[in-house]
């Protein structure tokens, strides 16, 4: 307890090392939160899903931050339901005997925003046996003007897109839904009209058993505290399981690689011989070999699981050029006097190499594991940059790949690249920082540095 009370207290020396560890922690509390709030099998489901769980999410919309760095109040989306108990709908019905039963359905919202919306679209869910409702849908503006939205023969599910019909444009005197709907007439350029809007849908039946539910989605330009993608996806899903995919990724690789690594080369020099020659031979051999495109060839010809690519990067990075640097070390420790001691006494192979001279090496162990997380973490961002990350996990190498196959900087859309960019770098950052102030702190030669 003493050693590591020391250690924590060398780590407070240095600045940078304490901006490390805070780096770390708060990468490790993403991962909790990410892993407890949004379960895996959620995570990959809001991930992979459509439209029935994005179709509320507006397209390329940018994050709520945003909103805080422009002196206009950017429009953010409403999404009013009628099959759900809001105050903000209000349901009648006109049954005569004559005539189809009439159902109105309002829906009431305010529009304080300096912007007009992305898109407005109305879903609607009809339940009839043989005869179709008809649907009259009416736009009431703050200043008294209604404006017909359209009619239709409403199916079993129905969705209407008002900026895609080309009747209400004309209507509109040329303008398109998502700017006519709430603009200040006669205004150039178009500016919006602010205050209480009302969407009218009148719905005949013509069967008693007939009934009809629609939500209205306005779209705005920001949304959720990430943004979203072209495909309407909430990016703060795979910014958050970005955290626990990269940290377990890196971990497991620094860690199964360097702490074998060194059982290696320990067995090696302690044996010496022809099992030492076999392991410098292999050594040797994986080192002329080309690593990344060994795992470009197994992920495009094998498979693109994220758990077999960490399975060959282990197996590749194990007899790496870190085994003849810890040969040079052990051939040292193996010629200490307590070595000679712990022979005389008859202490076994096993226990010699384990007890003896791995635990000699370990404060230069330390250092170069927590420095070799970030690089396995890059890696496997490199490889979802390429294409060839898992096709299953949300991951911040996929964001920038996604992004950039679908011109996000071109068309201005720079938080889609910058926030993965950002989580990659503070992991680099962090545990950097970390790994050279241990690296000061456990190497003697470094400590006046």
């Amino acid at each position: 307890m003493s050693s590591w009370k020391r250690t924590l207290q060398q780590i407070a020396r240095y600045p940078s090392a304490v901006l490390g560890v805070f780096v770390i922690l708060f990468l490790i509390g993403i991962a909790i939160y990410a892993v407890v709030t949004i379960p895996y099998g959620e995570a990959i489901r809001l991930w992979r899903g459509g439209e029935e769980i994005w179709g509320d999410y507006p397209k390329n919309a940018l994050p709520i931050y945003v909103d805080w760095f422009t002196r206009e109040s950017l429009p953010r989306s409403i999404v009013i339901d009628s099959a759900t108990d809001n105050p903000s709908v209000v349901k009648t019905f006109n049954d005569e005997p004559a005539v189809a039963t009439r159902e109105t359905i309002t829906y009431t919202f305010d529009y304080s925003y300096d912007g007009f919306p992305k898109e407005i679209v109305v879903f609607m869910t009809a339940r009839y046996d043989a005869k179709r409702p008809h649907v009259s849908i009416l736009w009431l503006t703050p200043d008294g003007r209604e404006i017909r939205m359209g009619d239709m023969s409403a199916r079993t599910a129905e969705t209407f897109r008002p900026g895609q019909d080309s009747r209400l444009q004309r209507r509109l005197g040329g303008e398109v839904a998502e700017t006519g709907l709430f603009a200040v007439p006669d205004s150039d350029p178009a500016a919006p009209l602010k205050g209480t809007y009302q969407m009218v849908v009148d719905v005949d039946m013509f069967e008693p058993n007939s009934d009809l539910d629609a939500k209205l989605v306005i779209h705005g330009q920001v949304h959720g505290w990430a943004g979203t993608d072209h495909r309407r996806r909430d990016l703060g899903v795979a910014l958050l399981w970005g955290a626990p995919v990269a940290l377990a990724f890196g971990l497991l690789a620094a860690m199964g690689s360097t702490i074998t690594t060194m059982i290696i080369a320990a067995t090696g020099v302690w044996f010496g011989g022809w099992v030492d020659s076999v392991i410098q031979r292999i050594t040797e051999v994986n080192m002329i070999l080309p690593f990344l495109p060994i795992l470009i060839m197994i992920g495009t010809l094998y498979t693109r699981s994220i758990w077999v690519i960490l399975s060959v990067v282990i197996l590749l990075s194990v007899f790496a050029s870190a085994i003849k640097t810890y040969r040079a070390v052990f051939l040292q420790v193996k010629e200490a006097p307590y070595i000679e001691a712990a022979r005389a006494y008859g202490a076994s192979n096993t226990r010699i190499i384990f007890h003896y001279m791995i635990p000699r090496i370990i404060p230069m162990l330390i250092p170069q594991l927590v420095v070799s997380i970030p690089t396995y973490v890059f890696l496997e961002a490199s490889l979802a940059l390429l294409g060839l990350g898992d096709p299953v996990l949300p991951t911040w190498g996929k964001l920038i790949n996604e992004a950039r196959s679908n011109g996000a900087l071109f068309q201005g859309y720079y938080y889609w690249m910058l926030e993965p960019f950002v989580m990659l770098m503070l992991t680099g950052m962090g545990f950097a920082t970390l790994g050279f102030a241990l690296d000061r702190i456990f190497n003697p030669r470094l400590r006046g540095l």
